[in-house]
C-alpha cells in the first residue's frame, strides 16, 4: 500500500492515470454548467449546421477560434473533448493543441502538408511506417518536395544530412524491424540545424514517450491502435506545441478534414482503459518476446524492451512504457514455411494492425522497401531474412506461447 501524501490534493500534479480518467471533462461538456445534474462522458453532439440566434451574434463571432461553435466541419464539444484530453496527456503541449483526422496517414500527410513547400527536403527514417515511405514518394513528390532516407541508428551519418533539410520525420521504433535509435541525439542534430521535427509515436503513445519534451514540434498518432484498442474505430491525431499547433489546424481545415462525433466518442471511451490496456500488452510481449529468444528456430527478437534487441539501451533511458508490438526473425527457411507458421497460428489473427484486445501476426519482409540501411542488419546472418511481427493483445501469455510453440512445429515441418 502507498503512504499518503502529505502534499494538498490541489496542490499535487496529477499522475498520468488520473488524468487519462480526467481529461477532456470540462463541466460545459458534461453538463453541471448549466443544469445541476452531470453525466459521466461529453454527449455527442450531431450536427452539420450551428444556429445563431440573431445576426448581431453572428457577426460577432469569435471566427476559427477553438472551443466555439461555427459549423459542424469545426467540430463541437465531442471532438473538442478529446482532443483536449489527448492534448492534456502530451507532456510538452503547453499553449498548444491536439488536431484529429480521419486515420492515422491522414495525420502524418496533414502535418507533412503543413510543415513542408515545394523545393524542401525532407528526411525520412528509413524503418518508417511503409504509407510514409509511399507518402514520400507520391503525395510530396508530386507537390516538389524531396525525400532522403537515413539510416535512424547513424546519429553521425543523420546530422550530415540535416544542412539545407526542412524537416524530419521520425519513428521510435521502427513499426518492422523495431530499432530504437538516439532519439534525444536526432532531434538535437535537427533543431541545431533548424529543421522541423516530426515523430510518429504511435508505438509508445505519449504514456511511453514523450516526443515535445525532446524538442520535437509535432507528435503523430494513429489513435486506431492504442486509444480505441477494440478494433473499431479508425482515426489520426497530430500534437503540436504553440508555434505549430495554430498552421496545423488552419491546414486540416483547408482540407476539410472531419472527424465524426461517434467515432470520437468511441475514442473517449477507448481513452480512459488505455493505460491499463499498454500495462497488460506489454507484460504480456515480454513474456512471449523472452520465451522467443529461447526457441532453437527463432533467429533474434527485435522487441525493444528485450536486451539485445537493437537499441534496447535507448528505450531504458529514454522511454516510460513499451507495447505489444514486436517482431521476430526465424533462423533461416523459406517464405513458403514461415506462411505455413502464421497459417499454423489460432490465436493470433491475420491482419494489419496493433493495439486492439486480440492478438495479430503479419509476416516482415523489409529488404525491398529499406533504402539507406541493410535487411538483413549487418549484425545478422544473411540466411535470418524471414520475420514475423506480433502484435500481443490481451489474451494470456500462457496460452499465446502454447499456440506460436504448435506454430514453430508446422514451420519445421514446412522446410
Amino acid at each position: 500500500m502507498t503512504a499518503p501524501s502529505d502534499t494538498p490534493p490541489q496542490d499535487r500534479p496529477l499522475q498520468t492515470a488520473t488524468r487519462i480518467v480526467a481529461a477532456g471533462r470540462r463541466p460545459e461538456w458534461t453538463g453541471t454548467a448549466s443544469h445541476p445534474a452531470a453525466v459521466v462522458n461529453p454527449p455527442v453532439w450531431r450536427a452539420s449546421t450551428h444556429l445563431y440566434p440573431d445576426m448581431a451574434a453572428l457577426r460577432s463571432h469569435p471566427g476559427n477560434a477553438d472551443g466555439h461553435f461555427y459549423y459542424g466541419r469545426r467540430g463541437a464539444p465531442t471532438q473538442w473533448a478529446l482532443a483536449e484530453a489527448l492534448t492534456e496527456l502530451e507532456p510538452g503541449a503547453q499553449g498548444g493543441g491536439t488536431v484529429l483526422y480521419p486515420s492515422g496517414v491522414s495525420a502524418i500527410a496533414g502535418a507533412l502538408l503543413t510543415v513542408l513547400r515545394p523545393g524542401d527536403t525532407l528526411l525520412l527514417t528509413d524503418n518508417a511506417y511503409e504509407p510514409s515511405r509511399a507518402m514520400a514518394r507520391g503525395l510530396l513528390a508530386d507537390f516538389g518536395v524531396k525525400t532522403i532516407w537515413f539510416d535512424p541508428m547513424d546519429t553521425t551519418a543523420f546530422a550530415a544530412l540535416c544542412p539545407g533539410a526542412a524537416a524530419v520525420l521520425l519513428e521510435a521504433p521502427g513499426s518492422l524491424t523495431m530499432e530504437v535509435p538516439d532519439m534525444p541525439a536526432l532531434i538535437g542534430a535537427a533543431k541545431a540545424q533548424g529543421l522541423t521535427v516530426l515523430v510518429d509515436n504511435t508505438w509508445a503513445s505519449p504514456l511511453g514517450f514523450a516526443p515535445l519534451t525532446h524538442g520535437a514540434d509535432i507528435s503523430i498518432a494513429s489513435l486506431t491502435k492504442h486509444v480505441s484498442g477494440h478494433s473499431d474505430v479508425v482515426m489520426g491525431s497530430a500534437t503540436a506545441a504553440a508555434p505549430w499547433y495554430g498552421k496545423l489546424r488552419l491546414r486540416s481545415q483547408n482540407l476539410g478534414l472531419v472527424v465524426s462525433p461517434d467515432d470520437a466518442a468511441m475514442m473517449l471511451r477507448g481513452l480512459r482503459t488505455m493505460g491499463l490496456r499498454l500495462e497488460a500488452a506489454t507484460a504480456a510481449a515480454l513474456s512471449v518476446a523472452q520465451w522467443l529468444a529461447t526457441r532453437p528456430e527463432v533467429a533474434r527478437v527485435l522487441c525493444p524492451m528485450l536486451p539485445g534487441s537493437p537499441g534496447h539501451e535507448y528505450w531504458r533511458r529514454d522511454f516510460t512504457g513499451g507495447c505489444g508490438l514486436f517482431s521476430f526473425v526465424l533462423k533461416g527457411g523459406t517464405a513458403k514455411a514461415r506462411d505455413a507458421l502464421i497459417d499454423a497460428l489460432t490465436l493470433f489473427g491475420i491482419g494489419y494492425s496493433f493495439g486492439g484486445f486480440e492478438s495479430l501476426a503479419t509476416p516482415v519482409d523489409p529488404a525491398a522497401i529499406r533504402t539507406a540501411s541493410p535487411w538483413p542488419r549487418p549484425d545478422m546472418d544473411s540466411a535470418d531474412r524471414f520475420g514475423v511481427r506480433l502484435a500481443i493483445g490481451l489474451e494470456d501469455a500462457g496460452d499465446l506461447i502454447a499456440d506460436l510453440e504448435q506454430a514453430l512445429a508446422a514451420w519445421a515441418a514446412a522446410q
